[in-house]
């Protein structure tokens, strides 16, 4: 991307969603889960696999490894609702 203040964009349009998550996590699970019902677009990213990912969620989530941890564009929350995530998508940014 050659502008580094713009937002990543989905396929679909809208800011890409990106899930910090970890095997066998239950609020991961349910959060995808809600995700898909609400065919939301996102990418999965597994912090024990990602030590850069495992990185950011610790400097997002105040030094620990909390997951869920979602960005919607350039907006990070540490284990949100899935409505939340949706608000933050359709635009409707609050943190």
């Amino acid at each position: 991307m050659s502008d580094a203040a713009a937002t990543p964009q989905s396929s679909s349009g809208g800011p890409q969603i990106v899930v910090y998550s970890r095997p066998m996590c239950s609020y991961c699970f349910l959060l995808r889960s809600a995700l898909r019902r609400a065919e939301l677009p996102f990418t999965e990213v597994n912090i024990w696999d990602d030590p850069q990912a495992a990185a950011f969620v610790r400097s997002v989530a105040g030094g620990n490894e909390t997951v869920p941890t979602v960005t919607v564009g350039e907006v990070a929350v540490v284990n949100p609702s899935a409505a939340h995530v949706r608000e933050l998508w359709a635009g409707g940014i609050r943190r």
